[in-house]
């Protein structure tokens, strides 16, 4: 139980939430400001706890006015299946959240424009965080999706591709019904600062992603994928290839024909020990 608790050390709020506490307080509204900081912590703790029970390494968790990003030290190498839990634990909030709610309401505990105020940030913070945009919810969503029939590095460009055609549908929306409201375009910057900001470091990404898989534990993967190359393509190529949430045996090949057989972790030996970063993957092969 200490555990979890620990995990509140690891909260902190984003500036933009600061500026919306800001902006509530300006504005005298204190009930709006509480009900909003309840649901977010709430959404984001249904992250935390999750993946704190499936032992991952949970480095710190920011609360955003829409939710949170909790930065782990997993980098995409857990199972797909205890990825889409963790991703899915935020949004169920939301729907217990919702049933107190009304229980109160029926119970005339809570006034009807309380529960209508409450309602509406809830479902709105609810909907709007399975938008699919990177890095929502949503967004992680659709990567996992991806993850199941491409490589992390195609996978990761099809949903970085889906995010900005989702936020400029998104964007166009603000523009045609509330282009006034500060709040959503202030929400909007930060998406856009986002998307860039993942685009621009999406090779450290996949860099991340390797190396995790060569130095860190792959108890959870149990999964096993082939990937047939031929020897005379590079090392790097092949380690385009390695897909998320299974592992990897490498089927090499000369002119259609099986040469050997090597395990991922062969690969990534000889990438990130014996540094042969631009040598052919028949140069590891020794033929039976």
């Amino acid at each position: 139980m200490s555990n979890y608790v620990n995990l509140l050390a690891k909260i902190h709020i984003h500036p933009l939430l600061w500026a919306m506490i800001g902006i509530s307080v300006i504005t005298a509204s204190f009930k709006l400001l509480m009900m909003l900081m309840v649901i977010v912590f709430i959404h984001e703790m249904g992250h935390a706890f999750s993946a704190h029970f499936f032992s991952w390494r949970i480095k710190s968790i920011m609360l955003l006015p829409f939710g949170g990003v909790a930065e782990v030290e997993e980098h995409g190498n857990r199972s797909l299946k205890e990825e889409l839990i963790v991703v899915l634990a935020g949004p169920l909030q939301h729907l217990w959240l919702q049933g107190v709610a009304f229980l109160l309401y029926s119970g005339m505990i809570i006034q009807s424009a309380d529960y209508e105020m409450f309602t509406f940030y809830n479902l709105s913070i609810f909907f709007f965080n399975l938008l699919p945009v990177w890095p929502l919810d949503g967004g992680k969503l659709l990567f996992i999706f991806f993850s199941q029939f491409f490589s992390y590095r195609k996978a990761h460009a099809y949903m970085m591709v889906t995010s900005v055609i989702s936020l400029m549908i998104y964007i166009i929306g603000i523009l045609l019904t509330s282009p006034h409201y500060l709040n959503m375009w202030m929400i909007t910057i930060f998406l856009l600062y986002s998307l860039y900001h993942e685009h621009k470091n999406r090779m450290y990404g996949h860099l991340r992603f390797l190396m995790e898989r060569y130095y860190g534990k792959q108890q959870s993967i149990k999964k096993l994928k082939p990937i047939v190359v031929e020897e005379s393509e590079s090392i790097h190529e092949v380690l385009l290839q390695f897909h998320r949430g299974c592992k990897h045996s490498i089927v090499v090949e000369r002119e259609g024909l099986k040469l050997s057989e090597l395990d991922e972790n062969e690969l990534l030996h000889a990438y990130f020990s014996t540094k042969l970063v631009d040598s052919r993957v028949g140069d590891l092969v020794y033929p039976y």
